[in-house]
């Protein structure tokens, strides 16, 4: 709209390929079983069986080894997203468990990650868009959502930007009033 700014970091549900928005407050989220990586092994696991006692936070994302991913994971683990009391922290991205454990050890990180290799998950979540100069790469539009233990939306945030910075504090106090 003409002459509105929207100021950073401002919670918008955004579109996805014209077929909806992806989940939003109060919304219960999709459930999936993927191959969850924990830097050694990787086991198929459902988001039920992930959630802790207070709730999950999932974290989309597009590929490991790149550098937005390394900057981005170092940064949660800087914050001590990996210390939440009863709530874990999810990383979901396009490769595959073995690539997953290999970045994972490589960063020496303490998040696990699901292996969305076919973008099932992104896309239940209305989060899959392509890739601008990656012939017909298809990955998930970053964005955080943090879930109660009963997998309800408390707080969701995402973007378009490959690079924008992920609003940590607003994140951490959602996470901490669970």
């Amino acid at each position: 709209m003409a002459g509105i700014e929207v100021p950073d970091h401002t919670l918008l549900p955004l579109p996805c390929d014209g077929r909806g928005m992806h989940p939003t407050e109060g919304d219960e989220v999709p459930g999936f079983e993927a191959l969850l990586a924990d830097g050694e092994t990787f086991r198929a696991t459902t988001l039920s069986e992930a959630t802790g006692d207070r709730g999950a936070v999932l974290v989309f994302f597009g590929f490991v080894f790149s550098a937005i991913s390394d900057n981005w994971w170092r940064a949660y683990e800087r914050k001590g997203w990996h210390e939440f009391d009863e709530v874990p922290v999810y990383g979901i991205g396009r490769d595959g468990p073995y690539g997953i454990n290999a970045f994972l050890r490589g960063i020496d990180s303490p998040f696990s990650v699901f292996a969305d290799v076919d973008g099932e998950i992104a896309d239940a979540y209305d989060l899959l868009v392509e890739r601008d100069g990656m012939a017909g790469t298809r990955t998930s539009r970053r964005a955080v959502f943090v879930l109660d233990d009963e997998g309800e939306v408390q707080h969701a945030w995402s973007t378009d930007e490959w690079i924008h910075p992920v609003p940590t504090e607003e994140l951490e106090e959602q996470i901490e009033s669970l």
